[in-house]
């Protein structure tokens, strides 16, 4: 398993007219939590780019337990707990200032080959970057994992 943890303050024009963050900005958020995680994986997006593979959310589920409010300062935990394949599972906790959880989320990613118009396998060198978290990781036996 491999766990990031990235903190952002709730900016005004982020919440509703009742006060409380729009529904629709988790979404941002979680977007953002994942491109902290691949960047302190060694691998941020515009690596997956150059390399021609672009990775769109398939599923989206997010929970919300209690509002986030303006100028709260928000921790997203972003959990991988599984090594990645065909699919990228991630999984999100999401805490106020409290330390109270206040929203869970999980999102699905598809690697995808855009010069083949098809779905992938992720990069080689993203999968031995996640070796110490995964275990030694061969293309080989990537198979049993999906």
């Amino acid at each position: 398993m491999y766990a990031h943890e990235t903190t952002l303050r709730v900016r005004y024009g982020e919440t509703d007219a009742m006060g409380y963050v729009y529904h629709g900005n988790y979404a941002e958020w979680l977007e953002v939590a994942r491109v902290e995680l691949l960047r302190e994986i060694g691998m941020p997006y515009t690596c997956f780019e150059e390399l021609d593979i672009i990775m769109p959310v398939r599923e989206m589920s997010i929970r919300y337990l209690k509002p986030a409010h303006y100028d709260e300062l928000i921790t997203i935990r972003t959990f991988l707990d599984q090594l990645p394949a065909l699919r990228v599972q991630l999984r999100y906790e999401l805490y106020n200032e409290g330390k109270e959880l206040i929203s869970t989320a999980q999102v699905l990613l598809v690697p995808y080959d855009r010069s083949r118009k098809r779905p992938c396998l992720p990069p080689e060198h993203f999968l031995k970057l996640l070796n110490p978290y995964f275990g030694e990781v061969v293309p080989e036996n990537l198979l049993e994992y999906l």
